[in-house]
């Protein structure tokens, strides 16, 4: 274990630096303890000085002795034990708890201890420090690997050289914490076999952390099985856009599922060939018209298309047609999914959306997310994507309340209805996906 040993102090400096040590200020005494020519006794005195500026001090100091910091490991302050862990973890190459010398047996035990320390601060101390190291210990990296806690497992398992892919594997199929999938599939370079794992799994987060992970290794089978589970999850179609590789195939099926600005997003792409670029332009020209889906192919290499009002209807069977994911479909622009989340929860045949939303009705389309539970703030947001109302038109409530009566919003309910059955019955019979349900 090198630490470097400066020349001992001279016989002046060291009577004064003691007299600093016992009667100085909290600054004179924390700049003593900084000092890299400090006498190791005067540190192991200080190491129990009153103020917690002084120990941080004293902890961060690579002069202190092993055995000052073994009593600082257990200082009542994580400053001062995450200051310790910074310094004992860059040392932790070369430190061997089986050696027969007993300085670098005591740092070892210093450095286990504060591994296990209950303050995320200090163990994620530790982990910053040794995330890149390649020649760390491997049980300490695998500790911390394993560790609930994303502060200190995240660096070792996006960064880590010492994890191998079997490692990843066994974290991914039984990961420690919430957030464990999702740290290892930000790892560059990921390779395709814990991709796969990963797109295996239930975890959209992780799905959507390696998709946005322009170096991880993804085959193209794996990519198809997600596009094919994408109308599920909104959140993969932007990454799933973007992927650096992406086969004309796929890219045909994304646009069936995707916003139109995604679309066109597709349709630029310098890497696909001129037939699927204008496949993808045409699909951009469809979508315009926005409560129209796309008209589905049948070529036995790509799969059906999976309409909004389809894919809404999905949701609500799984229970996941929430306020909360209509928001962020809002947020994103894709009006198309909006509208046939908005008539899945309504209850309602969707051209009674589209009549609302053609209609401009403030009134209709708060009414509507009245009938889907939703509350006024979903109101707000429906009225300026579906009804195109500037912000002075959109009509506002105070939370927990409607601006208008239950009455006013039944009759208005049943005027879309009728409206839009009547749109209907004008371009053609109403598909039975689209009729409303009964009572």
């Amino acid at each position: 274990m090198s630490t470097i040993r400066r020349p001992p102090m001279r016989a002046a400096d060291y009577e004064d630096a003691k007299r600093i040590a016992r009667h100085g200020s909290t600054d004179e005494r924390a700049a003593l303890a900084r000092r890299a020519d400090m006498a190791p006794e005067l540190l192991f005195y200080l190491a129990a000085d009153r103020d917690s500026d002084v120990r941080v001090a004293v902890a961060a100091n690579g002069q202190t002795p092993p055995q000052a910091d073994r009593l600082l490991a257990d200082d009542a302050d994580e400053r001062v034990r995450a200051a310790l862990a910074r310094k004992i973890a860059a040392l932790a190459p070369q430190l061997d708890p089986n050696s027969q010398d007993r300085l670098q047996k005591l740092t070892a035990e210093t450095l286990a201890r504060l591994v296990r320390d209950t303050a995320v601060q200090v163990r994620a101390a530790i982990a910053e420090v040794v995330k890149s190291m390649p020649d760390a210990p491997r049980d300490l990296v695998l500790a911390l690997a394993q560790d609930t806690e994303i502060p200190v497992a995240g660096p070792v398992l996006e960064l880590s050289p010492l994890l191998s892919t079997e490692d990843l594997l066994a974290l991914v199929h039984a990961p420690p914490g919430p957030e464990t999938v999702s740290a290892i599939a930000r790892r560059p370079h990921l390779n395709e076999t814990v991709s796969d794992a990963i797109a295996q799994t239930a975890n959209s987060p992780a799905i959507t952390a390696l998709l946005r992970n322009r170096s991880a290794q993804i085959r193209e089978a794996t990519l198809d099985a997600l596009i094919a589970r994408a109308s599920e999850h909104v959140e993969w179609h932007e990454p799933l856009v973007h992927r650096p590789h992406l086969s004309a195939r796929a890219a045909r099926a994304l646009s069936t599922i995707v916003a139109e600005h995604l679309v066109q997003a597709l349709a630029t792409r310098p890497d696909l060939d001129p037939a699927t670029a204008e496949f993808l332009r045409r699909q951009v020209v469809k979508q315009i018209a926005w409560g129209t889906p796309p008209v589905p192919t049948h070529r036995s290499d790509l799969p059906l298309p999976v309409d909004a009002f389809a894919a809404a209807g999905e949701l609500k069977s799984r229970g996941r047609l929430t306020e909360a994911h209509l928001l962020a479909a809002a947020d994103r622009g894709e009006v198309r999914m909006v509208a046939a989340m908005l008539a899945r929860a309504a209850d309602v045949a969707l051209s009674v959306v589209e009549r609302a939303a053609n209609l401009r009705s403030a009134k209709g389309l708060v009414a509507l997310c009245w009938k889907a539970g939703f509350s006024m703030r979903a109101a707000a947001s429906v009225q300026g994507l579906l009804g195109r109302l500037p912000p002075d038109a959109i009509l506002a409530a105070p939370a927990g309340t409607w601006p208008l009566s239950e009455e006013e919003m039944r009759w208005h309910i049943a005027f879309l209805a009728r409206e839009g059955a009547a749109a209907q019955r004008q371009q053609g019979s109403v598909p039975p996906a689209m009729q409303p349900a009964s009572g």
